[in-house]
């Protein structure tokens, strides 16, 4: 990227318009490309306003509909994709003509999407990341961050070496909204962030609770802590290995179980205020499908491929199935079925 790089933040959702705004902020040349029409007519009206504990901003912001890339010319050098996982082989299809040459992708997501990346624009050109925020978006044109931008964390790094090689040069944009560095192996940085998503997100989600309220419920600490150890006995087994994210230190490495234990600990401690949605609660909300097959999902999978065992992700996944098909809803309810898979494990 010769000079200043034109940027793109392809979903512009909780996260991608908090981020997007910090990069706008800073003098960075960015458009916003976002699916929800009201959103969109929000942002162009108003710029989009973010409120963060410390304060709150209001920026103005160059935004287009889904509907309009086809009448975008200019090309891109670097778009951040903070799409949800399954909107991934598309989302790259439509952005795909209007990369430059030596462009990158940068998959600002959660669950292991690197390759649906890489196979719709190219290893050289995709680079996979972690991001750690919590953010909060029901009203349009209106982003609650929980978090600063001191406490909020990046890391990125690619699977080929010349996209690896650039890395820095996104990290060095990234800046502009927390603390951001290069991961020596972007896929087992990804793993772990599985490996605590797997352990919170759907799980708080399937009793209709802020995170911060149902792991205070009897019992459901205890289940998220072991559904975040199957899932990194399951990253290993798949090849992975520990990385510190978030964070953490070469101490918090020592073994997979106390790994597991010490992550979810963090954003318990770190990233969850009481008003704390996650984002699979927030799409169902909305009446959206979330993550699940890409979340504990893909742990489900690559453990019976791997012969490890994962209970309580399978039963996760199994409830969750049930709310997404509408034969059973979100709520406390749930509890006991849901805790049953700890009893057993």
């Amino acid at each position: 990227m010769a000079g200043a790089p034109r940027i793109a933040v392809l979903g512009a959702g909780a996260n991608g318009a908090g981020v997007g705004a910090d990069l706008v902020r800073a003098g960075h040349d960015v458009t916003f490309i976002e699916q929800w029409p009201a959103h969109v007519a929000a942002m162009r009206e108003r710029g989009i306003r973010v409120e963060m504990p410390d304060g709150v901003e209001l920026t103005p912001v160059r935004v287009h509909h889904l509907c309009e890339v086809a009448e975008l010319r200019e090309p891109f050098d670097l778009v951040f994709l903070v799409v949800k996982a399954y909107d991934t082989r598309w989302a790259c299809e439509l952005i795909r003509p209007l990369l430059t040459e030596d462009g990158l992708v940068v998959g600002l997501q959660n669950g292991m999407t690197v390759d649906d990346i890489v196979e719709i624009v190219g290893a050289h050109r995709t680079l996979g990341a972690v991001i750690e925020i919590a953010a909060n978006l029901f009203v349009p044109g209106v982003v609650e961050r929980q978090n600063t931008r001191e406490e909020t964390w990046f890391a990125v790094g690619g699977i080929h070496p010349g996209a690896d090689a650039r890395a820095e040069e996104v990290v060095a944009v990234l800046r502009a909204a927390g603390r951001a560095e290069v991961s020596a192996d972007i896929r087992s940085s990804k793993w772990m962030k599985l490996v605590v998503n797997a352990a919170e997100l759907v799980p708080s989600a399937i009793l209709d609770l802020p995170l911060d309220e149902a792991v205070r419920v009897p019992g459901m600490r205890d289940f998220m802590v072991r559904t975040g150890r199957e899932a990194v006995r399951t990253s290993l087994a798949a090849g992975g290995r520990l990385m510190p994210i978030f964070g953490m230190t070469d101490a918090d490495l020592a073994g997979p179980d106390g790994y597991a234990d010490r992550l979810l600990e963090i954003v318990l401690d770190v990233y969850t205020l009481p008003s704390t949605l996650t984002t699979v609660l927030q799409d169902w909300r909305k009446g959206r499908r979330a993550e699940v097959e890409e979340l504990n999902g893909h742990v489900v999978r690559e453990a019976e491929r791997t012969g490890v065992a994962a209970p309580c992700n399978d039963r996760v996944v199994a409830l969750a199935r049930d709310i997404e098909a509408g034969r059973r809803t979100p709520g406390m309810h749930n509890l006991a079925e849901l805790l049953e898979s700890a009893v057993v494990a």
